[in-house]
């Protein structure tokens, strides 16, 4: 194995290599996000309000249509990590050429049914007139480049399983620079308004997804991919689903209740929609630092499982939960003194600038009460319980979202109403996903007892 390129997550220090980890994987995550970002704060400038709420109103919509695949790429993250623990060559090789060909064969899935379901499920939605033909055109464009997204996201997937962050992040630079490049160009010189934008980030993501079958097929270690070999192995696919299919499901429910709180948001006007599209950008830069910690969780755990060492992972969900409350806190107070200047880079319209700054107040402040539902959730899922946590999201965060936009929402429909059900869910969820990861860990330990292949030294 490359060591250059990997780390030995099973021995010696935790923090740093959690920090080498995570940092990495949330500087590609936030690059992600500036494709949507860029493409928001370009049209907002330059398209006007309506062609700004288009393009941020869609995120519920792709994110129901993709989380049931990208669970998938979490699934072969854990496997593949699991049995470079065990040191497992032939398992793990059979498990990247398995995932690789999952991840073509979702695309294309996401693509045609995308494009088919676009315009019904905006409009049961109830996307204002003023801007649903415009995010139909946007979701139509964007859906044609699934297919290079699913490969970008299980091929890091692969890499991630092994300890290396740095490689997707380098693919995602370079694509999101040039994303920056063609939504200037097609926007402000053809004109192109949300189309433009649309194209300019399915090209971003043929350009990610060739990098990293660039770097997966000049591998010298165990997950090199050869297209010769590439083949659905059912045994594995059982596996990979049986941790993936839960968190996919419960990225679609999460999805699903979004998509709720947009139908609610979208009845109270554009300049609404538009602002809260804004500040929720800088939401996700904060949550997307957080995931890391989770990932980093659900990498670290799922070696060290393999290798036998349950003390270790005690430690790492341990470590990773504290640094996932330190380092989003920390984010979310920067954006929070910013206000109205960060707000500004996507829109200069006071109306729409003051409901974004709602949005932050509420939302970025008590981001930190989401981290033990996130990354307690990550090490179940290493240790191999992946349904557990996936129905506690449901009922917690899901659930009680759906409940309060129908019941309570109503009775006081405004967007402080409808917003302030956020941090009441994680803060909730987190409590129950604490006492579950409890009642796991504990489990793991008899079990490990019994078992004389485990270790249970640090």
């Amino acid at each position: 194995m490359d060591s250059k390129k990997s780390m030995d997550l099973t021995s010696g220090s935790l923090w740093n290599k959690i920090l080498f980890f995570a940092l990495p994987l949330a500087a590609s995550s936030i690059l992600q996000q500036l494709f949507n970002s860029a493409d928001v704060a370009v049209v907002g400038h330059f398209a006007g309000s309506r062609a700004l709420a288009a393009v941020g109103s869609n995120g519920p919509v792709i994110n129901l249509l993709v989380n049931i695949f990208v669970g998938l790429s979490v699934g072969a993250n854990v496997i593949i990590a699991r049995y470079l623990g065990e040191r497992n060559s032939e398992k793990v090789s059979r498990a990247v050429h398995t995932a690789i060909l999952v991840s073509v064969i979702s695309g294309i899935i996401i693509m045609i049914l995308g494009v088919a379901v676009t315009k019904p499920i905006l409009t049961l939605m109830s996307t204002p007139d003023d801007i649903i033909d415009l995010a139909v055109v946007y979701l139509r464009i964007y859906f044609l480049g699934m297919p290079f997204m699913m490969l970008y996201n299980f091929g890091a997937a692969i890499l991630r399983s092994r300890g290396d962050t740095k490689r997707p992040f380098i693919c995602l630079l370079v694509s999101g620079i040039v994303n920056v490049i063609l939504n200037l160009f097609f926007v402000i010189v053809c004109k192109l308004s949300v189309a433009g934008v649309a194209i300019a980030t399915v090209t971003s993501n043929v350009i990610s997804s060739g990098m990293i079958v660039y770097f997966l097929t000049h591998e010298e270690s165990l997950i090199k991919l050869s297209f010769k070999k590439l083949c659905i192995d059912k045994r594995i696919l059982k596996e990979i689903t049986k941790i993936g299919l839960p968190a996919g499901l419960q990225g679609v429910v999460f999805s699903f209740s979004n998509i709720c709180a947009q139908s609610a948001l979208n009845t109270l006007g554009s300049d609404v929609v538009a602002g809260s599209a804004a500040a929720l950008n800088f939401e996700c830069f904060v949550y997307f630092l957080l995931n890391s910690f989770t990932q980093a969780c659900v990498t670290f755990t799922s070696q060290n499982y393999g290798a036998g060492n349950i003390a270790r992972c005690k430690k790492i969900a341990f470590q990773c939960s504290i640094m996932g409350i330190i380092f989003p806190t920390l984010l979310s107070l920067v954006f929070l003194a910013l206000g109205e200047t960060a707000l500004h880079f996507y829109t200069t319209e006071p109306a729409v600038v003051a409901i974004g700054l709602v949005r932050m107040k509420y939302c970025l402040i008590f981001q930190f009460t989401s981290a033990l539902m996130d990354v307690l959730s990550g090490s179940m899922r290493g240790l191999g319980y992946s349904l557990m946590p996936a129905l506690l999201s449901l009922a917690g965060s899901c659930g009680l979202r759906i409940l309060w936009i129908y019941t309570v929402f109503p009775k006081a429909p405004s967007f402080e109403m409808l917003i302030v059900v956020y941090p009441i869910t994680w803060a909730i969820t987190s409590l129950a996903m604490l006492a579950a990861y409890i009642v796991i860990m504990r489990r793991t330990v008899k079990r490990s007892h019994a078992s004389p292949a485990v270790n249970m030294g640090a």
